[in-house]
């Protein structure tokens, strides 16, 4: 076992993968996630509507033409990741995982050993965009002259205001050219507020508990992100109905959970 290996702490990436079913997590993880479905019993929908999300954008960008993506945040390894949706659309497409979790890259780069010519997996915080643009490996694989798509989905609402979240997508969408596009994701607490006080703080303390609280923004905040950017059709909106042509009905109380945008750079 790893000495970075915490197993006596909920952690954020292994809590996600049980949520969508995964092998690659601890009881500790699976009684966050136990106590997640608790609180809202639509957690592990979400979840799984988040990968839906994030395969939908991967395609649409390939489809313009993208052939390079640099994922931050990309946590555990799961089905249709990144490169397997970006190499089906686009063969011969490069992809560059980030994650500061030494166990999730380890077990990414175990996965991704027999393609090293176009995928790598590097040890880096999106706290510290300029380490992650200067790694050797992100300038192996990505040229930013040409267009890129930059992913930070599922990440940022980890990452508290002090530590600038801003600055740093600011950072990286900055050294994107013209036609890159940035993805997000991003969980918003602004109707949970509204309808139930109590649930939400409750989610909340699960992820208190874990390696990373959790620190949900609301929309305004959520969409300067975006500043510099075009927006694509339809703009910043639930993860279930972006880039879904039949979306799956989801209650009032939960539309905006969970808010998702792609933008482009002019």
């Amino acid at each position: 076992m790893s000495p970075n290996l915490d197993v006596g702490v909920p952690n954020i990436a292994r809590i996600y993968d049980a949520m969508l079913g995964g092998k690659d997590n601890f009881a500790v993880d699976r009684e966050a996630a136990d106590r997640l479905l608790e609180v809202e019993p639509m957690s592990a929908m979400y979840a799984r509507q988040h990968r839906a999300y994030i395969g939908r954008a991967v395609r649409m960008l390939a489809e313009r033409g993208v052939r390079q993506f640099l994922d931050v945040g990309t946590g555990l390894p799961t089905m249709d990741n990144v490169h397997q949706i970006a190499h089906r659309h686009a063969p011969g497409s490069h992809v560059v995982y980030v994650d500061n979790d030494p166990a999730v890259c380890a077990h990414a780069r175990a996965l991704l050993a027999d393609d090293p010519g176009t995928v790598a997996v590097i040890q880096e915080d999106l706290r510290n965009p300029e380490r992650i643009l200067d790694h050797r490996d992100t300038r192996r694989l990505i040229d930013f002259a040409e267009p890129v798509g930059i992913l930070a989905t599922g990440v940022l609402h980890f990452i508290p205001d002090a530590d600038d979240p801003h600055r740093a997508i600011s950072v990286l969408t900055e050294a994107m050219c013209s036609g890159g596009h940035l993805v997000v994701s991003h969980i918003t607490d602004e109707e949970a507020r509204r309808t139930r006080p109590a649930d939400n703080k409750s989610g909340l303390e699960v992820f208190a508990r874990s390696n990373a609280p959790m620190r949900p923004r609301n929309r305004v905040d959520i969409e300067r992100f975006l500043d510099g950017l075009e927006p694509q059709d339809p703009g910043l909106v639930c993860i279930t109905r972006w880039g879904e042509d039949d979306p799956p009905a989801i209650s009032d109380d939960l539309r905006d959970v969970w808010l998702a945008a792609v933008a482009r750079k002019p």
